[in-house]
């Protein structure tokens, strides 16, 4: 059992966990990556320069987001996915997929990003750890 916020929270059963060989180190990297990338698309967008410049920058956002995706649902199975927490990250990289269709609202797009981003990080365990799956905190 662990411990959120004063709640505890029942662990992943051992036999949903896997471990890919130095996962902390590939999702510190990923997650890094994309604070990263993520920082100068808003800063960019924000400031108006040119599409042809932030396209790579957007890319990079939306690979390392997948690549976090992976990491976390490798780990934990697709459990994961449908927990608050999952469907926060899964809401973000949609929205980033949507910013090239839809450029002329990008900095709302990017900003909606960093709300999620905010929100999931801080949202109480019984909303990040629920399964609109199995309908329970899992």
């Amino acid at each position: 059992m662990t411990t959120t916020g004063g709640r505890r929270l029942p662990e992943a059963p051992a036999s949903c966990a896997r471990s890919l060989p130095y996962a902390r180190a590939w999702n510190i990297s990923a997650r890094t990556a994309h604070i990263a990338a993520i920082s100068v698309l808003v800063g960019g967008h924000a400031f108006d320069v040119p599409r042809g410049q932030l396209l790579p920058v957007l890319w990079l956002a939306i690979i390392t987001g997948a690549a976090l995706v992976f990491l976390e649902a490798f780990s934990l199975t697709y459990r994961w996915l449908f927990q608050g927490r999952g469907l926060m990250v899964v809401a973000k990289l949609v929205l980033l997929v949507v910013i090239p269709l839809a450029w002329s609202v990008r900095l709302p797009i990017l900003l909606a990003v960093i709300v999620l981003a905010s929100v999931g990080s801080h949202m109480p365990a019984r909303f990040r750890y629920y399964s609109v799956l199995e309908r329970r905190v899992l």
